[in-house]
């Protein structure tokens, strides 16, 4: 998926590789899903009933996941034009400026993304309008299940732990929705090492604006150039 990024340690590999993996798995089952419902409705006159409910999961689970991705290969899509502007030094410290918005943005996320899911998987929202000070009680909506997609049976030992030993009709929505704090904490993560990394000059910016630019061109030279007769 990335031609210019290159992990730097055994480790990076390995979390680069599964990172890569899960995007592609997961985009890989969007499609395997929804081509699936197509040929039922169309061909046999039947469905998915709950297709369409784990499609969206899955495109949710891919945004969240994707944009943490995008963070590390420096592979978001950016406007610097008054970046190009300014001098050498200028334009670090409107870098640096940048990035840390994004980490403070990011963070007000990570609390957003908390509050969100902690009642559905019966924890304590946090307490505090922007930065969490602490927890305070919430009601417990564990029980919450979702509309139609299925409780596996490998997961009935859940049960007693969220559910008070009741079973569950459907699959619980704090399982899904779990990807919401998740994929936010991994955003957190990847928008403070660009940080660090901008600080110490192993990266530029945040943004792909250039390399987007010179793929269009290279795009557009490709398709100018015969490969047959050679000529333009």
């Amino acid at each position: 998926m990335s031609a210019r990024y290159m992990p730097r340690s055994g480790l990076g590999r390995v979390v680069h590789s599964f990172e890569e993996t899960a995007i592609a798995t997961l985009l890989g089952l969007m499609t395997l899903v929804t081509f699936a419902n197509v040929v039922l409705r169309y061909v046999f006159n039947s469905s998915l009933i709950w297709g369409l409910e784990v499609t969206l999961v899955l495109f949710a689970w891919l945004v969240l996941f994707g944009i943490s991705y995008a963070f590390k290969i420096t592979a978001h899509l950016g406007v610097d034009a008054i970046l190009n502007m300014t001098g050498p030094r200028p334009r670090k410290v409107l870098t640096l400026l940048g990035a840390a918005l994004c980490v403070v943005y990011a963070l007000l996320l990570m609390k957003g993304a908390w509050d969100y899911w902690a009642p559905f998987g019966g924890f304590d929202q946090t307490s505090g309008r922007w930065f969490p000070t602490g927890f305070q009680q919430t009601r417990d909506q564990a029980w919450y299940e979702t509309e139609q997609i299925p409780m596996p049976d490998w997961l009935r030992f859940i049960e007693p732990m969220f559910n008070m030993g009741e079973e569950y009709e459907k699959l619980p929505r704090f399982i899904p929705y779990a990807m919401l704090p998740f994929g936010v904490a991994l955003i957190v993560f990847r928008t403070v090492q660009a940080l660090v990394e901008i600080a110490t000059g192993r990266r530029a910016g945040l943004i792909v604006s250039h390399e987007a630019e010179e793929a269009v061109e290279d795009l557009s030279a490709t398709h100018l150039h015969d490969p047959q007769t050679g000529k333009d």
